[in-house]
C-alpha cells in the first residue's frame, strides 16, 4: 500500500491514496492552515471509523441482519504532551434496522474489535479503545 502527499501552501496538503482517491489535509489558522479540511490525527480517527464500520457492516450482512443505517460516533482524548499521541477512544455504533438481534450486533462489533480492524487493532496499541451501541428501528 502506498499514499503520495503534496504540500500545496502553508499548512495544507493533499494526500493521494493508492488507488486513486484525493484529499485535503489542513492546518487551524493559528498554526498557518486556512481550514480546507481534516487535520491528519482526524484522518487517523476517520479512517479507524471507517474501517470498523465497514467490518461491522460485512458481518452484519454475512448474518442476514435487515440495517438500514450504520452511524459511528468516534472520540478521542490526546496527550498532552508532545507526541499528542491519542490516548483514549471511544467508538459508539448506532445501528438501525428491522428486527436487528442485539446478540449480532454485539459479535460484530466484538469480532471487529478483536480480529478484523486493523486500523483500531494497531491504535489500540498507544490508546485505550472502548465501544459500545445502539439499536434503533427505522
Amino acid at each position: 500500500m502506498k499514499t503520495r502527499i503534496k504540500w500545496l501552501d502553508n499548512a495544507t496538503f493533499v494526500g493521494e491514496s493508492g488507488s486513486g482517491h484525493a484529499v485535503v489535509m489542513d492546518g487551524p489558522p493559528e498554526h498557518g492552515g486556512r481550514n480546507l479540511g481534516p487535520r491528519p490525527m482526524e484522518m487517523l480517527l476517520l479512517g479507524m471509523g471507517g474501517c470498523t464500520a465497514f467490518d461491522v457492516m460485512q458481518i452484519l450482512k454475512k448474518s442476514r441482519q435487515s440495517v438500514t443505517d450504520c452511524e459511528l460516533e468516534v472520540s478521542a482524548e490526546r496527550a498532552e504532551t508532545d507526541p499528542k499521541v491519542f490516548t483514549r477512544i471511544h467508538v459508539n455504533y448506532i445501528v438501525t434496522g428491522h428486527d436487528l438481534s442485539e446478540k449480532h450486533v454485539a459479535r460484530a462489533v466484538s469480532l471487529s474489535a478483536e480480529k478484523y480492524c486493523s486500523a483500531s487493532i494497531m491504535l489500540g496499541k498507544v490508546a485505550e479503545i472502548t465501544h459500545d451501541f445502539e439499536i434503533r428501528s427505522p
